[in-house]
């Protein structure tokens, strides 16, 4: 059954509702008022008191110096094709900055190439590591990496069998300590598919990492100067119900009574634990939602725990932005001074993903900033002279383990939770797609114009 949006001899303007002001609620608006030929009455709501979401540029208060809590880094996939985040944030008119890294720490040991772990893990350990490396390629092409949302029949087993092949302990913990914070979770909770992308972008052939200059919630702040539509910060929307022009009415936390206002179209851009505790009246469309949640419900964590310092005291020591580190079964240090030119502070950032991420969020914020300065290596120097203040921001369950479940439907399919019954309940998020950026982009961008050929 097919229903179109009012008409423009109606002579009323199409009221479409966004639930969640992150990117994905933001992209949606964006993209939805460039596509449609027609204004619009876009209602934007925001349950905190910021937009954004997960992409989070705050300043420490013991020197103004910003950091990236979320978010932090985007995916350059113009190696291989298209990359319409990357042309977005050119159009925007944001300057980028290039992130790279090469090297993992293993029992304190800095390896950044293959003679490196020979000599530090033995010449049997790069053997596996290399046939390792040749096996990955081979199941998974730069294109197939940048066209794969998860369905490739080949890969559809868990990533556990595919690191198994790994006979060589050494070696797998290398691999093990490269990959795990990318994962957000464990080899038998995802997918070999999903695995193997988080393996092989750390090849240039497959993609590229880079930030936005200044911090990458500038691009949040620049999506959002550009919108044209009543955005409600503070606002939870707790109840959704289909009425009978199939449209909805949306009751706030700070609504009176029952009564809900009226919309033509609702889209919910929120993080799958957040869509579930929405309430949505109707059994048909409320037994649809829980199909939905169940059918992408694979939580993954996150864990950031961000150090600033009087200097940069390790200069010199580390290559490029990054390194992985085997503490915490396999662990991101970012150094964000590395991506200011001339920088009076030194900047760590520690991302712990997957069980360890979730076990050590709920140790409190001492000794988590503990933790992470006993994981440096010797060879970084000692960092506890220098510390000025640490943050610490959590991420249980923000992201997805297994991007599309097991097996995605199609993008239709995947944004609709019922089709059939309620057409204009639209969702959006990185959780669809690979829990990124670009994956949160895709989302938008396919909602918005689906939305937008149902408004011509």
């Amino acid at each position: 059954m097919e229903m179109s949006l009012p008409s423009t001899e109606s002579g009323r303007l199409p009221r479409i509702a966004i639930v969640g002001g992150g990117p994905g609620g933001l992209l949606t608006a964006f993209f939805l008022q460039r596509m449609s030929n027609r204004p619009l009455r876009t209602t934007l709501f925001e349950a905190s008191g910021r937009l954004g979401g997960k992409v989070l540029t705050p300043s420490f208060t013991t020197a103004q110096v910003r950091y990236e809590a979320g978010a932090a880094e985007l995916y350059d996939y113009t190696p291989v094709g298209e990359d319409p985040l990357r042309d977005l944030v050119a159009e925007l008119g944001l300057s980028t900055t290039p992130l790279g890294g090469s090297t993992v720490v293993v029992d304190g040991d800095a390896i950044a190439n293959l003679d490196d772990l020979a000599d530090s893990l033995g010449g049997d350990a790069r053997r596996a590591v290399e046939a390792f490396d040749l096996r990955a390629r081979g199941m998974m092409t730069p294109r197939e990496f940048y066209a794969s949302d998860g369905a490739a029949p080949a890969v559809l087993q868990p990533f556990t069998g595919v690191l198994d092949r790994i006979r060589h302990p050494a070696a797998r913990r290398y691999v093990e300590a490269m990959i795990h914070s990318d994962l957000a979770t464990e080899p038998d909770l995802t997918s070999a598919s999903y695995g193997l992308q988080n393996y092989l972008m750390n090849d240039p052939a497959y993609m590229r990492l880079y930030c936005i200059a200044g911090g990458n919630e500038q691009l949040i702040d620049a999506i959002a100067t550009r919108i044209t539509a009543d955005i409600r910060l503070g606002t939870t929307v707790r109840e959704i119900r289909a009425v009978n022009d199939g449209g909805f009415e949306l009751v706030a936390d700070h609504d009176r009574g029952d009564a809900g206002e009226p919309f033509d179209a609702a889209v919910v851009a929120l993080p799958l634990q957040h869509l579930a505790a929405v309430r949505f009246a109707g059994d048909d469309l409320a037994a649809a939602i829980r199909r939905h949640v169940a059918r992408f419900d694979h939580p993954a964590h996150y864990l950031r725990v961000t150090a600033l310092f009087n200097e940069p005291f390790w200069r010199g020591r580390i290559d490029g932005g990054y390194l992985m580190l085997d503490a915490f079964g396999g662990c991101c240090l970012y150094d964000e001074s590395a991506r200011e030119p001339e920088p009076r502070h030194g900047v760590l950032g520690w991302l712990l993903g997957g069980a360890a991420a979730e076990e050590w969020a709920a140790r409190d914020d001492d000794a988590l900033v503990a933790a992470m300065l006993d994981s440096l290596p010797a060879w970084l120097g000692d960092a506890r002279p220098h510390l000025l203040e640490a943050r610490v921001h959590r991420w249980t369950g923000a992201v997805s383990a297994l991007p599309g479940g097991w097996r995605s439907p199609g993008i239709d399919r995947r944004h609709q939770p019922d089709p059939a019954g309620h057409p204009h309940l639209l969702v959006v998020g990185d959780y669809l797609y690979d829990s990124t950026l670009n994956g949160v982009l895709d989302s938008a961008d396919h909602v918005a114009g689906w939305l937008a050929a149902e408004l011509t």
